[in-house]
């Protein structure tokens, strides 16, 4: 590894944690009604949308009745998302006269951005109009990224309350989560990459003349390139803060209109975990012990800087065939190690960087195809969506996930002493563990068993471009992203297939609600116990030995699900190539 890498990798999660710990408190304050300058401004506004809406602020919500709001709005919203996809051809902003999107690929973009997977089995700039992108994609960018935070917040209410059934309001959590964090943090960063050069306009398609002229298969002359446009930019800064990573061209962030520059690159490599990261701060904000927030947030980093690293080396070392073909070593003049895929002005170090924090959360936005990582390189991003997505994670659906394992820790280390487990002065018992239980193993099997279904079903195998062991692992990347909620491809499958669409809105939906309802279940259950005082045999939860601990059960869970799935895949492909050289 480059001490280049080393730098890019140490700066990036120094400027990480410089960022998110004051946007976690300040995320804090929003939920707990604070007054800070932002909310003075826009309280009016929140106001009157609750007054429009018939939402009495005051109004707190049990658990069932949070959840049934939660289940009921997404419900409505991927429905709405639905309903403009089936009828763009005759709606407005569409100068390149798009016409209605196909029947599967628009159950599964409904399921894909109502679920903030954000998975495209279509182009973008060949599929969507600008008002489909803008109406229907981008609103569901905002509103699927604040359910989650209002899920977690939900769940840290539950935490800190005490014999109660209130655990908030689901309107005035999602309208805060809207309209004084996403949409501010949204506004300057799309201003900031309209000054890097991602577009951001409402003219269709523009006309390159050729210097040079070519020829088509046909032979006939080619004399201009056609370039999609778009208001790019507004869609970009919400998808990357978001977590939710639907690119508006159909190569995401590698496009040069989505991602220009160097600075860019960096700058939404930092949104894509400023709000996740922020979260551990704000959950440590919110219980009076910004320790456990700390305790969190180092845990995940854990994961983030080990998996950075190992994928930065696995690249940069090559293969044996690049190997025996030319000098792999890094230079001045040359980047070494295993290029293809990757945009040359971004480099491996960027690239595998960016491949990790994407698939630490739950985004799925790509600047490079990881199918053309090597073998076990292509294995970690895998990996991590395989952990559950907690290392760092979606917004709010990355902590609350988190938080589920924090349970299953506490459970072990008290089973190991021989006393009730606790967590912040709740005691841990058979429902908690039910409900973690469900929400941490229900996404596996959705991976697994529709793997499984993919590789049995003719449909399945024929949409697989590529043979053997690599088309394998592209299959169970394709169904890992589903059903971890992120939507990164793989690639090397035709995912627009009715078999695909369908089978892969299925697992976005089962995984992304099959938890939330656990989640405040177990946030209503934890609601109603009183508060246990800190006694000597009581496990603290922000020291090193249990960030250990917790890392140490993340790791358990995802192993023995998945490892024998990576050994088809994977690992075995990776065999292959070094006994091949």
């Amino acid at each position: 590894m480059t001490a280049n890498a080393v730098v890019q990798t140490l700066l990036y999660f120094i400027a990480l944690t410089a960022l998110g710990y004051p946007l976690g408190l300040y995320i804090a304050r929003v939920y707990e009604g604070g007054s800070g300058w932002l909310q003075r401004a826009l309280g009016p506004i929140e106001r009157a949308f609750l007054r429009l809406a018939g939402v009495d602020p005051k109004h707190e919500m049990a658990w069932k009745e949070y959840a049934l709001a939660t289940l009921v709005f997404n419900l409505f919203g991927m429905l709405a998302v639905l309903l403009v996809q089936r009828t763009q051809g005759v709606s407005p902003l569409n100068p390149d006269d798009l016409g209605v999107v196909a029947p599967e690929v628009s159950f599964n973009a409904a399921a894909s951005f109502a679920s903030n997977t954000n998975w495209q089995a279509y182009g973008g700039e060949t599929t969507m109009s600008y008002f489909t992108q803008m109406l229907a994609l981008t609103v569901q960018n905002f509103v699927s990224a604040a359910t989650g935070m209002a899920v977690m917040v939900a769940l840290i209410r539950g935490i800190t309350r005490k014999q109660t059934d209130d655990l908030g309001n689901f309107w005035v959590d999602l309208t805060r989560g809207t309209l004084f964090v996403l949409l501010p943090l949204a506004v300057l960063l799309a201003l900031f990459l309209v000054s890097q050069g991602v577009v951001q306009t409402f003219d269709g398609h523009a006309v390159a003349h050729l210097l040079d002229g070519a020829s088509d298969a046909d032979g006939t002359a080619v004399l201009q390139q056609i370039l999609a446009r778009g208001p790019a930019a507004s869609q970009i800064a919400i998808k990357q803060l978001g977590t939710n990573g639907g690119g508006f061209f159909n190569v995401n962030s590698a496009h040069p209109f989505e991602n220009p520059t160097g600075l860019s690159n960096a700058v939404e490599m930092l949104a894509i975990l400023a709000v996740p990261a922020a979260l551990c701060f704000t959950f440590g904000e919110m219980v009076q012990d910004r320790r456990q927030g700390w305790a969190l947030y180092a845990a995940m980093t854990v994961f983030a800087v080990g998996f950075s690293f190992l994928t930065i080396a696995l690249e940069q070392a090559g293969t044996p065939m690049l190997t025996s073909l030319s000098d792999t070593a890094a230079s001045a003049l040359s980047s070494g190690g295993n290029m293809e895929g990757k945009e040359v002005r971004f480099g491996i170090t960027a690239s595998a960087l960016w491949s990790v924090m994407t698939t630490s959360a739950s985004n799925g936005s790509v600047n490079a195809m990881h199918d053309s990582f090597t073998p076990l390189g292509g294995a970690v991003p895998m990996f991590l969506m395989h952990l559950g997505e907690v290392v760092y994670g979606g917004v709010g659906s990355g902590l609350y996930g988190m938080l589920l394992f924090v349970f299953i820790a506490v459970f072990i280390a008290g089973l190991m002493v021989g006393r009730t487990p606790e967590y912040l002065g709740k005691k841990i018992e058979a429902f908690e563990m039910k409900m973690a239980s469900l929400g941490i193993l229900v996404p596996c099997a959705v991976i697994l068993v529709s793997t499984a279904i993919a590789c049995m079903a003719p449909d399945g195998r024929a949409a697989v471009l590529n043979p053997e062991t690599h088309g394998f692992s592209e299959i169970l990347y394709a169904m890992t992203s589903s059903g971890a909620n992120n939507g990164s491809a793989f690639g090397g499958i035709a995912a627009n297939t009715p078999f695909y669409a369908t089978l892969q809105g299925l697992a976005m939906l089962i995984s992304r609600y099959w938890i939330i309802v656990p989640v405040l279940a177990l946030a209503g259950a934890l609601a109603k116990k009183k508060i246990v005082p800190a006694g000597p045999g009581t496990l603290p939860t922000h020291t090193p030995l249990f960030i250990g601990l917790l890392v140490g059960t993340v790791v358990l869970v995802g192993a023995l699900s998945f490892v024998p799935a990576l050994a088809l895949g994977p690992i075995v492909e990776h065999l292959q190539m070094i006994s091949q050289s």
